[in-house]
């Protein structure tokens, strides 16, 4: 597979063409290089020794990171987790040593030095310097030369509340905020099946453990007895029978529904989806490497959502021996010839022809639709 990832060409000589299918007929090839399958031998090969070959690029929103900020401080180097844990107590000693400075400045007991008659806010602070070793001394409560009364209850008090910020903080659901999904679900044939598709990514470089992913289709519905249920639940196969429902969230992936006859998009065809109300409801769950904790992140698409003959843009090419994602191609889709027909009636006009061809009679061909096309299915 990742031997086919395109790539942006620069030079049009060294590149061949490779055509792509779409849908059901070939409509646009893609520039790929002819060192491309060396290339990516050789990206796996530096796979082995633990480190994904993957560069993340092009993040739009950098918010994300910081509403988990938790696994931000956490995913980072050592060397820059002792720079910010260094520099969390050097700003604050010099923001609070700027403090008191200050308010001795402005208060007049610079000016008042060894004068015994002035009573002084803050004793002994005469420069900056002194304001800083008292904001050093108060901040580490490490006292001030004399017996003073402790502070127990405080402590007590401090290292509650620090334990409770430290779980609010670290809770897995803020994970999912560096989870995305894309804005439409696409509905085109991948492998000559029509196939209901989205695209997930993983906005960190720290991976998902356990990745699992599951979609349910939320529709009312009337028995034939006449009962009314109005939010029937079906699940949509993901494949769960081949273990694809199972991810590997280094890189953005298209997640692939097959319509078949156990779907529930099996007779609905283009023109019927517009008409029905239904809602795709999508889970993402996994455990959270760094922590350890199990996250889930969830999002819906509607029918107003899903766009008939369309395809995912790449968004992942090779350089410099590694696969660097563009996130900013992760919204774009692009037209594709696709019937408008249900899967269900491509399937019966494919035994059709087939059963004409052994008979030698001649099968009507379907009336093209509009913008979309038709393209019989090989046989």
């Amino acid at each position: 597979m990742l031997a086919y990832l395109p790539r942006p060409p620069t030079d049009t000589s060294r590149y061949g063409t490779f055509p792509q299918k779409v849908g059901l007929q070939s409509t646009r090839s893609l520039q790929v290089p002819a060192v491309l399958r060396v290339q990516a031998a050789e990206a796996a090969l530096r796979h082995q020794v633990g480190k994904c070959q993957v560069n993340l690029g092009n993040i739009q929103e950098k918010k994300r990171f910081l509403s988990d900020i938790f696994t931000t401080i956490v995913d980072l180097k050592y060397r820059w987790f002792l720079f910010v844990f260094m520099m969390c107590y050097i700003v604050t000693w010099v923001a609070f040593g700027t403090i008191y400075f200050f308010d001795a400045w402005l208060r007049g007991d610079i000016d008042h030095i060894g004068d015994p008659e002035w009573k002084a806010c803050i004793e002994n602070v005469d420069n900056f310097i002194s304001a800083l070793l008292f904001s050093v001394e108060s901040q580490r409560t490490i006292g001030y030369g004399s017996r003073i009364v402790t502070s127990i209850i405080g402590s007590m008090i401090d290292a509650l509340m620090v334990g409770c910020m430290f779980v609010k903080i670290s809770r897995p659901k803020k994970r999912a905020q560096t989870l995305i999904f894309s804005k439409n679900c696409v509905i085109s044939h991948r492998d000559e099946k029509l196939c209901l598709m989205f695209r997930i990514g993983d906005l960190r470089e720290s991976h998902m453990v356990d990745a699992k992913i599951r979609a349910k289709l939320i529709k009312s519905r009337q028995t034939k007895e006449g009962e009314f249920i109005p939010l029937e639940q079906s699940e949509l196969n993901l494949g769960y029978d081949t273990g694809e429902d199972r991810l590997f969230l280094v890189e953005p992936q298209i997640i692939c529904h097959v319509i078949n006859q156990r779907s529930p998009f099996w007779d609905m065809s283009a023109e019927s989806l517009r008409r029905e109300q239904f809602e795709i409801i999508i889970i993402l769950e996994g455990i959270v490497e760094a922590t350890g904790m199990t996250c889930q992140a969830r999002t819906s698409y509607t029918e107003d959502e899903i766009l008939w003959g369309y395809r995912f843009e790449p968004c992942m090419w090779l350089e410099k021996g590694a696969f660097r994602v563009d996130y900013s191609r992760f919204e774009l889709t692009f037209e594709v010839q696709t019937p408008a027909a249900s899967a269900k009636e491509m399937q019966e006009m494919a035994e059709l022809q087939r059963r004409g061809r052994d008979v030698n009679v001649p099968v009507p061909v379907p009336v093209p639709v509009p913008g979309l096309g038709w393209t019989p299915p090989p046989l």
